[in-house]
């Protein structure tokens, strides 16, 4: 018998905005998150009752009390697994370091982070940033914004009119001035949310321009306004949330990019790294030939910026 999950991660399975949102909901708390009834479940999602049955007969079906029985099948199943009672019984190593065990409890994070999204989300992505005719700007919040950097450096290697917006202040809202209908938007946003990314990313979504949201499982108020939104589990034991699984993401979504490419980006990339070549960017390359080059140098002591 099929379980639940791999219906919902089925690629061949072809879904509506509203259903892909339903299906975020439910990898993002699997199984727990189908065992509310279906009133519950829309409106997490911002959906209709009638959606969340809509899916259900799509996943094969009755309607979603059927699915929700093979939910509560599978929990059953799963509490009577040796597997897990060998893992809710096993003792606490104490002699454990607080690194080790936090960094086993961030790779189980990730692990989970496999399932929360499905795979055809990745390659939906990264049509909308590579097909946009107009500019790709990101944004995050005090610790998010750091990852939109990083999302922001790989994406302007394969396409042109990235934008980082970095730190949101006042005159960033002026930015917004310029969006419409070719732009893309990626948001950051993960609880605790920012008020400023809210606006900006609702505002972007007014004047028209797509949004593409990466958040957790509780949802920023940006999802209201998302074309497609991608979460992660944070939950690690430390005061501060994990956001490991979201580098992952953005990384993972890179690949999926990189599978694709077209002629122009290629010639991109190669004209990139002849930049880099003739200014002694990076030390891979040999002494001689940038010596009497223009661009940055190398002096006893120190080593080229990468």
């Amino acid at each position: 018998m099929t379980d639940v999950r791999t219906l919902l991660l089925d690629q061949k399975l072809t879904l509506t905005p509203s259903e892909e949102k339903i299906v975020q909901i439910l990898l993002a708390d699997y199984p727990t998150s189908g065992l509310s009834n279906a009133s519950n479940l829309a409106k997490k999602a911002g959906v209709s009752d009638a959606t969340v049955v809509r899916l259900a007969v799509k996943l094969g079906f009755e309607g979603f009390p059927d699915l929700q029985k093979r939910l509560l099948s599978e929990v059953e199943a799963r509490l009577h697994s040796p597997l897990l009672m060998m893992e809710t019984k096993r003792s606490s190593d104490a002699a454990q370091g607080i690194a080790e065990a936090y960094l086993h409890a961030v790779s189980e994070t990730i692990d989970k982070t496999v399932g929360a999204t499905p795979a055809n989300t990745y390659d939906k992505v990264a049509k909308l940033i590579m097909e946009s005719k107009g500019r790709v700007g990101l944004v995050g919040g005090r610790f998010s914004r750091h990852i939109a950097g990083m999302l922001a450096g790989y994406l302007s290697q394969l396409r042109p009119g990235v934008h980082d917006i970095g730190t949101l202040a006042a005159p960033s809202f002026d930015i917004l001035v310029d969006y419409g209908k070719r732009d893309v938007l990626i948001a950051f946003d993960y609880r605790r949310y920012q008020n400023d990314v809210v606006a900006f990313a609702s505002q972007a979504a007014d004047r028209g321009a797509t949004v593409v949201l990466f958040t957790d499982q509780w949802l920023s108020p940006i999802a209201e306004h998302a074309e497609v939104t991608i979460i992660c589990p944070l939950d690690v034991p430390s005061p501060y949330d994990t956001l490991a699984p979201a580098v992952a993401q953005i990384e993972a979504l890179v690949a999926q990019i990189l599978s694709t490419l077209d002629d122009s980006t290629r010639r991109r990339i190669e004209n990139l790294e002849a930049v880099r070549a003739r200014n002694g960017v990076t030390v891979d390359g040999d002494e001689s030939e940038t010596k009497s080059q223009p661009g940055p140098k190398r002096t006893k002591g120190t080593t080229r910026n990468v």
